[in-house]
């Protein structure tokens, strides 16, 4: 089928309208807003906690670079410091003198 310059009725078929086309109904705005409820619903199901800090810049710069040094992330860094301090504390109290267990069997005559 072979359109004629000066048919008005298939312009519609043949012709591109201007722009990109939608691909998303909903705005840019609402879709971080899913997004970001999605990735905090999938964070759940793996078992995370989310934990929001309040410090001072200096400390984030150092903990950034503390964090480049070891090729890690700061929520990696900051747990493998939490597990270093908790073994540390347990192995200090584990080293406690305990008393022998006593044993109860008896001799039979």
């Amino acid at each position: 089928m072979a359109k004629a310059s000066s048919d008005r009725n298939t312009i519609d078929l043949f012709g591109k309208s201007p722009g990109r086309p939608r691909t998303q109904p909903l705005t840019r705005k609402d879709q971080l807003k899913l997004n970001k409820r999605a990735q905090r619903e999938k964070e759940k199901a793996q078992g995370l906690k989310r934990l929001e800090l309040i410090v001072e810049q200096d400390i984030i710069d150092k903990l950034d670079e503390l964090c480049e040094l070891n090729g890690i992330k700061r929520a990696e860094w900051l747990t493998l410091q939490i597990n270093k301090s908790l073994a540390k504390s347990k192995a200090i109290k584990s080293p406690k003198k305990s008393a022998k267990p006593v044993s109860t069997t008896t001799s039979a005559e």
